[in-house]
């Protein structure tokens, strides 16, 4: 009896934990936390951060992570802008934009996979890296207004009536996270590349003497890190239809933590993107309450570093007495 409500709490945990904020906050903001429009809301403002934790679980999987992933984001948002500013078609400047991510995050996985640099001192390296192309790019102002085309900005404001009726409007910021996340899902959970990817992260030396190329595998997971960093610029840009060398200052450390409450619900302490969607929307909610609840940003940050850390801690402490 006493392993099998062991086991429960170790399982679910985290949805416990999700499920006992949404009620402090429900019972703390009633007339509008459970709203409709709140959670929509709610949607729209964590998707930018959804982007990245879910791509941020990719390189997770392996035991890697990447902390690059802000200063990248800034970086696409930017240089898209600027491209803007210069008369380029909306298609073009997203697609450089793309393309600036995509050559980032290759260049972390080939410090990583082929130099043979551990992870945190490359990304950190390319993370000040990035951040000064960003700063260079826009010569350390941000670019707004007429500079930024109505039709990038307007996608942001973009909504699906999913019904018809106006009962359910999707907002596209929305819809692009949940694009996000069913493709890696689908990499992950239905392919051999996540296959592999969970063999590397469980083992790299024997899945290398298994036939699992590594490096490649490492290069590509880091390649498709850095294109959703990338895409998550994009739409921040398009959001506040503004871009500057900042934006995506908190990115990193918010993404990881969506990770590893995730991986609380794991019983091998897997990263998994569902449950990374959790530790997302964990963070979305205490946002978004903390603001109605007009609590001061600093106080969210201690909430956050809290629940983290104790999340992990009693994740670690049922597994090795469970």
């Amino acid at each position: 009896m006493r392993d099998g409500v062991g086991i429960a709490i170790r399982r679910y945990g985290t949805l416990i934990g999700f499920a006992a904020i949404v009620l402090f906050f429900w019972w703390s903001i009633p007339d509008t936390f459970m709203s409709a429009r709140n959670w929509l809301n709610i949607s729209q403002q964590m998707s930018m951060l959804a982007v990245v934790a879910f791509t941020m679980t990719i390189v997770m999987v392996m035991g890697d992570f990447d902390l690059s992933v802000g200063s990248m984001a800034s970086l696409a948002g930017v240089v898209a802008a600027v491209l803007f500013a210069q008369g380029w078609p909306v298609t073009a400047g997203v697609a450089a934009a793309l393309g600036v991510g995509l050559a980032g995050g290759l260049l972390n996985g080939f410090l990583v996979s082929i130099v043979g640099i551990l992870p945190f001192v490359a990304t950190l390296g390319t993370l000040t890296v990035f951040s000064g192309l960003a700063f260079l790019t826009s010569g350390g102002k941000t670019i707004f207004g007429r500079e930024i085309p109505a039709e990038f900005s307007g996608f942001a404001r973009g909504v699906i009536d999913l019904f018809g009726n106006g009962a359910l409007m999707l907002p596209y910021l929305t819809l692009a996270a949940l694009v996000v996340l069913v493709i890696v899902w689908v990499l992950l959970e239905q392919t051999a590349f996540g296959r592999r990817l969970y063999a590397i992260g469980g083992n790299a030396e024997a899945a290398r003497l298994a036939g699992v190329k590594v490096r490649s595998l490492r290069l590509i997971a880091f390649s498709l890190t850095g294109l959703g960093a990338a895409v998550c610029g994009l739409m921040y840009a398009s959001r506040v239809a503004s871009a500057n060398p900042t934006q995506g200052g908190g990115l990193m450390l918010d993404a990881i933590a969506a990770v590893f409450l995730g991986m609380t619900m794991s019983e091998e302490g897997e990263p998994r993107v569902l449950a990374t969607l959790v530790g997302v929307l964990i963070l979305g909610m205490l946002d978004n309450g903390l603001t109605q609840l007009s609590v001061d940003s600093y106080v969210r940050e201690i909430l956050v570093g809290t629940i983290i850390v104790a999340a992990v801690a009693f994740s670690s402490f049922s597994r090795r007495n469970g």
